[in-house]
């Protein structure tokens, strides 16, 4: 029975995060912006200008991919490359103002889209579900 009530909050878990990464992909279909190229975007926002290496570190993701995400944002004009002043051998990433602008209006999108699906719960629930959430990352 125990293992029956836990299968079902697993997969009641990954229903939910379904749903949330279907409306992230759909948030950032007007810009035309891949989920892993938006991560980029935030952590670039949120962090400022950073090594590639240490990009791929929030991101973890291989360096190479990193490398493929800021290749795709650079195309779109979003972010770009500069050499590191401290280390010449280095690259540091940074975003465009139409980066800043991109990022800002993403941020607001996923925001919404959050709301819709979280804004069924009461304002304690949603509180406890931090809660809970906050716990499991530990």
């Amino acid at each position: 029975m125990i293992e029956d009530a836990t299968e079902s909050l697993s997969e009641a878990f990954w229903a939910v995060a379904r749903q949330l990464r279907h409306a992230t992909r759909e948030s950032l279909e007007p810009w035309d912006i891949t989920p892993g190229q938006g991560r980029a975007l935030s952590v670039l926002m949120r962090h400022g200008q950073m090594r590639l290496s240490e990009l791929s570190e929030h991101l973890r993701i291989a360096p190479r991919s990193t490398t493929e995400v800021v290749d795709a944002l650079e195309e779109r004009g979003l972010a770009e490359r500069g050499r590191d002043p401290h280390d010449r051998r280095a690259t540091l990433v940074a975003l465009t103002e139409r980066g800043l602008e991109t990022g800002g209006a993403i941020k607001r999108a996923r925001r919404a889209e959050s709301d819709k699906l979280f804004g069924a719960l009461s304002a304690d629930d949603r509180a406890e579900l931090a809660r809970i959430l906050g716990l499991l990352r530990r």
